[in-house]
C-alpha cells in the first residue's frame, strides 16, 4: 500500500505539469522548446539506460533494448508520413478543377495552408502520443510497485525519481495533445488519465509482478516514439514561428532539469 500512496504524490505531480502547460499564453514556442528538452533528457537519461539494464540481451550483436527503441522511432515515423501522404493528395483532388489553373496567389495560398496544417492538423498522433504516455505513466506505477517488493530503500530512490518527472509527463500529455490540434476538453481528459495511470500501476503489482525483460523492451520502444515526437515535431515546430536562442536556452533547461533530477535520484 505504501506503493500507491507514493503513486498518489505522482498524481498530484502530473497535473500539476498538466496545469502549467495550460497558461503559457503567447509563450507557447518557450514552453514547446522546454517540453523537448524534458522528453529528450527522459529519453537519454532514464528510459534508455533502465532499458538497457532491462534487456541487455543482443540480437547479432545489438541489445534488444536499442533495437526495440530504433522501432519506436520508424513507428511514430511511418505512421506520420503515412498520414502526410494521404492529406498531400486529398489537398491535390481538392484543389483540382477542370480546365482552369489557379491564380498564382491562389496557389500559394493553398500551399500556405498545407504547411500549417502540418502539425495541427495530425490529431490522431497527437492522442497516440498521449496514450503512449499513459502507458509508460502506469509503467512508473509499475516501477514504484516492484522497487517496494525489493526493499523500502530502493522504493524511495524509485518514488523520488517518477514523482519529479511525472511533472513533466503531465506538462508533456497536455502539450503534445493540444500541439497536434486537438481540443481543450480532451486534452484535459488525457491529462486525468496519465495522472491516474501511475496509481493504477501501483495498485496492479499488488496483485503480480511484470517481467524485467518485457519492461525493458517497452521502455526501448517508447523511448525511440518519444525521441521521433521531440526532434521531428515539437523543437521544429518550437522554432518555426519564433526562432530566438530564447526557445534554445530552454530546450537546454529541459535537458539540464531532467538530468538534475535524475541525478538526485540516483
Amino acid at each position: 500500500m505504501t506503493a500507491v500512496l507514493v503513486a498518489a504524490g505522482a498524481f498530484l505531480m502530473t497535473l500539476i505539469g498538466g496545469w502549467v502547460a495550460q497558461r503559457t499564453g503567447d509563450r507557447r514556442h518557450l514552453v514547446l522548446g522546454f517540453a523537448a528538452g524534458l522528453m529528450l533528457g527522459v529519453v537519454a537519461f532514464d528510459l534508455l539506460p533502465e532499458a538497457l539494464h532491462q534487456a541487455p540481451e543482443e540480437v547479432h550483436g545489438v541489445p534488444q533494448a536499442l533495437l526495440m527503441f530504433a522501432a519506436g522511432f520508424l513507428a511514430i515515423h511511418i505512421v506520420e508520413r503515412a498520414v502526410a501522404i494521404h492529406r498531400g493528395h486529398e489537398a491535390e483532388y481538392a484543389e483540382h478543377t477542370h480546365g482552369q489553373r489557379p491564380a498564382q496567389g491562389q496557389a500559394h495560398g493553398h500551399a500556405h495552408g498545407r504547411a500549417r496544417s502540418g502539425v495541427d492538423g495530425h490529431q490522431g498522433v497527437g492522442l497516440t502520443a498521449a496514450l503512449a504516455l499513459v502507458g509508460h505513466s502506469v509503467m512508473d506505477g509499475f516501477a514504484i510497485g516492484a522497487a517496494f517488493q525489493a526493499g523500502t530503500t530502493v522504493g524511495t530512490v524509485v518514488a523520488i525519481a517518477v514523482v519529479a518527472h511525472d511533472f513533466a509527463d503531465g506538462f508533456n500529455t497536455y502539450t503534445i495533445t493540444r500541439l497536434y490540434g486537438n481540443n481543450r476538453r480532451r486534452a484535459l481528459t488525457l491529462l486525468a488519465a496519465d495522472a491516474l495511470a501511475p496509481v493504477t500501476g501501483a495498485a496492479i503489482t499488488l496483485l503480480f509482478t511484470i517481467s524485467e525483460h518485457l519492461l525493458g523492451l517497452y521502455l526501448g520502444f517508447f523511448a525511440g516514439f518519444l525521441l521521433y515526437l521531440a526532434t521531428s515535431d515539437i523543437l521544429p515546430e518550437a522554432h518555426s514561428p519564433h526562432p530566438s536562442r530564447t526557445t534554445l536556452l530552454c530546450t537546454l533547461g529541459g535537458v539540464g532539469f531532467m538530468w538534475l533530477v535524475i541525478g538526485l535520484a540516483g
